[in-house]
């Protein structure tokens, strides 16, 4: 099947109520053309150049070899520059993998020289087709020449590769003097359902991922400097948050610290994305069509969680996001709904047999609940966490996620350990903000805050302001909502 939308009209699957600006329908159009997948959703980037021992490029430290300990293969390479502006043309990243997932004017650093390995863990997938090794479980680790004692771990959002994170979080790292790892997690592709013996298997594979290349990082880490990481935070959005709330829950030794970037929720409760998305998919197309049941099916969109006021994103997330992520993830955790399908039909009628509008998690097998049960979240955080989600996500609705496991922190007695800050304004992917900068705020300077928050917090004992809902600010300064963002703001 196919792993990446048609850079189709945003707007094809149904009429935009009220009409939308010129721009923002140019900008939406190169978004979907180059979304190939945002955040849930995943393209199938172009392979990267492969390299190996041989590729040196730049000058190199006198440093005996590295291992990564566990690695079935690695290639290290000395690099005059481990940000975006070297990596992207000397094929030491992917740019597909993080296409779509920030703003246009987000500012690449530059000026980091050191060096970066590449490699896998023992697999048996092979979706992810990178440097032509047809081979899950990849990772890269950068090692910076001026290194401030940190590392950084990251898990790819959605089903994306290990450099899905450059851009958002990696670049920005890199420049202040951290080591960073990242992994694909293990099986990549809006197929990663093939992967596993059991329902619920290969996101569950996930968690042991990020485990496993935290314990070879830091290993890496202390050969490259000759001494320990002084800290190891992890990080991540979208799947990659849910994968750092995971880790402070079960392996806190391993970190002082997380930023979780809206990260996605599981419980075997619900809600989950398995309750609110096929409520999306029945409701949308009568609320697009218009006519007599518009209204009712926009109360029904908001009843299942989507917020008031985000009506004008719902278009491009029907067609790109709600369908497919139903789906793929649905087959995933309950193969069995749809029978001999694989992952169902796409944008089926509610009453066709099996069809994902339909879905109701409610009246499944128990053993539906025990696959997620394989892979949910209790809020037992072992070790400082900040949350941050915006207000305005229609991929996983801040009311059906973010405040669901905040509460479950505070319920689990950890409220000490976390703080939690809404971003009024902020949607699931930054890229959206250009198409609509005027109604959106892009998350990644609140990212940025909240980890340098964290810093502070796990150095220094300063604790963050306390939670809150951040307001959009009210100056239309692209440049301001580029670069800021208070957690102290009311």
């Amino acid at each position: 099947m196919s792993t990446a939308p048609s850079p189709h009209r945003p707007n094809q699957a149904g009429p935009t109520r009220g009409g939308r600006p010129a721009r923002a329908g140019r900008t939406l159009r190169r978004a979907a053309a180059a979304a190939a997948a945002l955040v849930v959703l995943a393209a199938v980037p172009a392979a990267a150049r492969p390299h190996g021992e041989s590729d040196r490029t730049g000058r190199c430290p006198t440093t005996a070899p590295l291992t990564v300990p566990g690695a079935e293969h690695q290639a290290t390479a000395c690099l005059d520059e481990l940000t975006t502006a070297g990596t992207a043309a000397s094929g030491h990243t992917d740019p597909a993998d993080w296409a779509g997932l920030t703003p246009a004017g987000l500012a690449v650093p530059s000026g980091v020289p050191g060096i970066q390995i590449d490699g896998y863990f023992p697999d048996t997938s092979r979706g992810n087709t990178n440097h032509g090794w047809d081979h899950d479980a990849q990772f890269v680790i950068r090692l910076p020449d001026h290194w401030n004692g940190g590392l950084v771990i990251a898990g790819s959002p959605g089903v994306r590769e290990q450099y899905a994170n450059d851009r958002a979080i990696g670049d920005w790292v890199l420049s202040r003097g951290f080591a960073f790892a990242a992994t694909d997690k293990g099986n990549t592709g809006a197929a990663f359902h093939r992967d596993g013996d059991a329902p619920g298997a290969a996101i569950a594979e996930w968690n042991d991922r990020v485990t496993e290349l935290t314990r070879a990082a830091r290993a890496v880490v202390a050969q490259r400097y000759h001494r320990p990481a002084a800290r190891t935070l992890v990080t991540g959005m979208s799947n990659g948050g849910y994968l750092v709330r995971w880790q402070l829950e079960h392996h806190p030794e391993l970190y002082d610290g997380g930023v979780d970037w809206e990260g996605t929720l599981w419980r075997a409760q619900g809600p989950h994305l398995l309750t609110f998305l096929p409520p999306a998919l029945r409701a949308y197309p009568v609320y697009a069509a218009g006519g007599a049941g518009a209204e009712r099916a926009r109360r029904e969109m908001t009843a299942a969680g989507f917020p008031t006021g985000s009506e004008f994103l719902w278009p491009f997330h029907h067609q790109y996001y709600w369908d497919l992520t139903q789906r793929i993830y649905r087959e995933e955790l309950d193969p069995d709904y749809d029978g001999a399908l694989e992952a169902g039909n796409p944008f089926c009628a509610p009453g066709t047999p099996a069809c994902d509008a339909d879905y109701d998690y409610g009246s499944r097998p128990r053993s539906v609940r025990a696959a997620v049960s394989k892979i949910a979240l209790t809020g037992r955080i072992g070790k400082p966490l900040i949350t941050l989600h915006g207000t305005l996500d229609v991929l996983l609705p801040i009311s059906r996620g973010s405040d669901v496991y905040a509460a479950m922190v505070r319920d689990a007695g950890r409220g000490h350990l976390f703080r939690y800050y809404r971003i009024e304004g902020g949607t699931h992917v930054d890229s959206l903000y250009d198409a609509f900068p005027d109604r959106l705020r892009p998350l990644v300077p609140c990212h940025r805050s909240a980890f340098t928050a964290l810093e502070a917090w796990v150095d220094r004992g300063v604790r963050p302001p306390s939670s809150r809902t951040l307001p959009r600010p009210t100056a239309q300064d692209s440049e301001a909502l580029l670069t800021g963002c208070r957690l102290d703001a009311r």
